[in-house]
């Protein structure tokens, strides 16, 4: 057992109490609402109008709702699911059921009838709260197997009129019901405050369900004391603070949009906004000024590509005056970000790039005023990274875990490195088991898993550290987190040589080309690899080269698609072979998958991990064919169409040789 790497305990505290806070949710708002009277809580953008609740507004929508339940029977202890896409009245939801001591449990928006159905049993729901009739339908079908779900309360009207109304009811009525409580019962406001009154930091604040990576997800129950401490802890390491300005965009049932739009949010009082759609994120982020983010790695890599995509189409001076300063960039902006020592020239030539190019870019991205952004949940590839903290914007990585109410590690200011995770959170300890898997001890380790002690006695140690199931070690010239991989994940070839699948797709996705990766090699004699090509990317660069096709499987077998990649697969082989550890891991042979990995059909999670024992057995005719000499091989899958409808997919898929870069000892090292 390596030694433990320990934070600064100086602002330390276990309860919400020791911190100098009050201990639930709508305790904050009830303090907020008068401390903050005035300042802005939360903004939506409806129909191209930003809309604005105060935080004594929030208060009293959140009071009406709150009395409104209780009308209808909800009592402490029971679960409200809360699902949709980011919107005021669903935090307002989640705060309104623990006032009363029920207990919300987000669940994925995008999540089929059957995944939601588990999620509604497992939990014992009995009310759900949510967005519009795309949700009420989904919850309707599988209603007849949820015998305890006594009410589907919605958010937007439009669809519904001519639904039964029997278990049905609107937000905006159950609002009424409790704004009529309180105008006739004198006694309904002392009652709803001595409920609130009654709420204390050990109480469980929400069940989150993991994304089920390696089976069904799991409910990780967190205490208000949990999260409360661990969003102060962050805000404390960031000096996060009122000003804030958040965009609320990431999935509701995710930990990280549960910590970063809600439990932040009430502890600093910074306002949430919430876009119009999915779709108009960037352009409302850029409105609004957004000075605090956070994105997972996909976002920051599909903005790159569009804007690698969208230069290819632009004149041929523009090009040129891109790619110099971009240049510039990537050698001194980081330093100058840094505020290390840069020559007088290059920092006029920065100053110039930034009028002309960086500027301008930050700005379309949303990111013009950013003070404090963090990429994490997947590694992010490390040339992306340095590209954004070229541009000057402050992007950091974390590493935390729904167990963990978020924060493990996260990255200090001047302490910023490409392939770490940063050094433990305030509050956090962490250690190396002799297996490398990480174990971490907080304020912020989850109570247990939602009926499955069995589960949290593997998870959590008798004297409360907890393992993570990630692979990695601290770094001796840093003091920093590095994370390998997944380390159940973390294998070997026949050879001996060391296999982390999740570090050779991270370098395979930094191409805009390779959306998703997939490698293959354990107990194998070398490693291979199934991608998945950007529709966008390589859609944008068939256009500008002439080949013309009909559908993504096509294109996806192009015999040009296939050279492409493989230029970008050598590049990855060549970056391998400079790795004394990896040099044996190099890629012989790939495909391209004839259609994306789908969280739909169940090859992704709701957070876009890749299953990989679905995944196996699924493509197992693809994987043969990449072991057995085949030049191609057939397969034939289920695929889920947007409207839910089942299909299917059949293709004789290309298989491609790549050469190894150097010479591979037996023990699969550079010789």
């Amino acid at each position: 057992m390596q030694p433990a790497a320990r934070a600064d305990k100086a602002a330390m505290a276990t309860t919400a109490a020791e911190a100098g806070l009050a201990d639930t949710f709508p305790k904050l708002l009830i303090h907020n609402a008068a401390a903050l009277r005035g300042r802005p809580a939360i903004r939506h953008k409806d129909l191209g109008i930003w809309h604005t609740w105060n935080w004594d507004q929030v208060l009293e929508e959140v009071r009406a709702f709150s009395a409104g339940l209780s009308t209808l029977g909800l009592q402490r202890g029971e679960k409200v699911a809360v699902i949709g896409a980011n919107r005021p009245r669903l935090y307002w939801t989640m705060c309104a059921v623990q006032a009363l001591g029920g207990i919300p449990v987000p669940i994925y928006a995008d999540s089929v009838a059957d995944e939601m159905a588990y999620v509604l049993e497992h939990a014992e729901i009995s009310i759900a709260v949510v967005e519009d009739q795309e949700q009420v339908d989904k919850i309707l079908s599988v209603s007849e197997r949820e015998p305890r779900l006594s009410y589907v309360i919605y958010d937007e009207q439009r669809g519904l009129r001519d639904y039964d109304h029997t278990r049905l009811k609107s937000f905006a009525d159950v609002q009424d019901i409790g704004r009529k409580l309180f105008a006739e019962d004198s006694a309904a406001s002392a009652n709803w405050q001595a409920s609130v009154d009654q709420g204390k930091g050990a109480d469980l604040a929400v069940i989150l369900y993991t994304s089920g990576t390696t089976g069904r997800p799991k409910g990780v129950m967190l205490s208000f004391d949990n999260l409360i401490v661990s969003v102060h802890n962050g805000n404390l390491f960031d000096n996060l603070g009122a000003n804030e300005e958040v965009i609320a965009y990431l999935p509701l049932a995710w930990v990280g949009d549960h910590v970063f739009s809600y439990g932040q949010s009430y502890v600093a009082g910074y306002c949430v906004n919430c876009p119009e759609a999915g779709e108009t994120v960037v352009e409302d982020r850029r409105e609004v000024g957004t000075t605090y983010a956070f994105a997972p790695p996909r976002v920051y890599e599909n903005l790159l590509t569009l804007t690698m995509v969208r230069m290819e189409d632009a004149s041929k001076l523009k090009r040129r005056m891109f790619n110099f300063f971009i240049e510039h960039a990537r050698r001194w902006g980081e330093k100058i970000l840094d505020r290390e020592p840069v020559p007088f020239h290059a920092r006029f030539v920065y100053w110039l790039g930034d009028a002309l190019v960086y500027a301008p870019l930050k700005n379309r991205y949303g990111l013009s005023r950013i003070r404090v952004g963090y990429t994490a949940g997947e590694a992010i590839g490390p040339e992306i990274f340095r590209f954004y903290r070229s541009l000057g914007i402050n992007l950091k990585q974390l590493y935390g875990q729904t167990e963990a109410s978020v924060y493990i590690t996260a990255q200090p200011d001047g302490e910023i490195y490409a392939d770490t995770v940063g050094k433990p959170n305030i509050g956090v300890d962490i250690k190396i088991a002799d297996s490398g898997e990480v174990l971490f001890k907080s304020p912020g380790v989850f109570v247990g898993y939602f009926k499955d002690p069995e589960r949290t006695a593997e998870t959590k140690t008798a004297d409360g550290w907890v393992r993570t199931g990630d692979a990695g070690f601290i770094d001796d010239k840093t003091g920093h987190l590095k994370i390998i991989d997944r380390a159940k994940d973390v294998g070997k070839l026949s050879d001996g040589t060391l296999f982390a699948p999740k570090y050779l797709e991270n370098k395979l996705k930094f191409y805009p080309n390779i959306k998703e990766a997939v490698a293959v090699g354990d107990k194998q004699g070398f490693v291979t690899a199934m991608l998945n090509i950007d529709l966008v990317a390589v859609g944008s660069w068939a256009e500008r080269n002439n080949i013309v096709y009909g559908t993504y499987q096509e294109l996806a077998g192009h015999r040009q698609v296939y050279d492409m990649l493989a230029e970008h697969v050598a590049e990855v082989n060549r970056s391998l072979a400079g790795e004394k550890a990896m040099a044996g891991a190099q890629i012989r042979r790939f495909l391209i998958l004839p259609k994306e990995l789908d969280a739909d059909d169940g090859e992704l999670t709701r957070t876009m991990k890749v299953r990989r024992s679905l995944i196996s057995d699924r493509y197992a005719s693809l994987i043969t064919a990449l072991y057995d000499g085949s030049k191609e091989a057939a397969i034939s899958t289920e695929m889920t169409f947007e409207d839910g409808r089942k299909g299917s997919i059949s293709a004789r898929v290309a298989v491609r040789d790549m050469p190894v870069v150097g010479a591979v000892n037996p023990m699969g090292q550079a010789a």
